[in-house]
């Protein structure tokens, strides 16, 4: 066994690094290694990542794949069973953050048919699947759901009506 201060990298594990442009007998003398002419040759010659000389890069040729939602971080999914070890008939968001059931940081919550529901609840302002809502209500409660709709009175056609004259 080697003590701490007799370990060392494995043979060829450290290389110094290449110095070029440092005379004929280096091997990377003259031109550095870079060629002759063309753009790359030449010192701030040199295009984006992914160009391809003004072909279609192959970032583009290709079909796009693919959604991730930017929401999904922000619901969080609440099970039945969890509803039911809870000891409040009525249900919110603000609720469930305080049960620590859903994080502080999320913005809404969304109940999951998962597990029994045996009691009476009544679920405000939290979306429900078509499974837990039947669950909930065939144990005899209520689900109110959240007003998704914008507000009628931005887009009624009295606001657009111009002044008589």
């Amino acid at each position: 066994m080697k003590k701490l201060n007799e370990i060392k990298p494995a043979d060829g594990a450290k290389t110094s690094k290449k110095r070029v442009g440092r005379g004929i007998g280096s091997g990377l003398g003259k031109t550095a290694g870079r060629g002759h002419k063309g753009q790359r040759a030449r010192s701030g010659g040199y295009h984006k990542v992914g160009f391809e000389g003004g072909q279609m890069p192959i970032q583009r040729r290709l079909p796009k794949r693919g959604f991730r939602s930017t929401t999904v971080k922000q619901t969080a999914e609440v099970r039945l069973s969890e509803l039911e070890k809870l000891g409040v008939d009525e249900i919110d968001l603000t609720v469930l953050k305080a049960a620590n059931v859903v994080p502080a940081t999320a913005l809404q919550a969304k109940v999951i048919k998962s597990g029994e529901l045996s009691r009476k609840l009544q679920l405000k302002g939290v979306l429900v699947t078509k499974g837990a809502r039947a669950a909930v209500e065939a144990a005899g409660g209520s689900v109110t759901d959240i007003d998704t709709t914008p507000a009628a009175d931005a887009s009624s056609p009295a606001s657009d009506a111009s002044p008589a004259e």
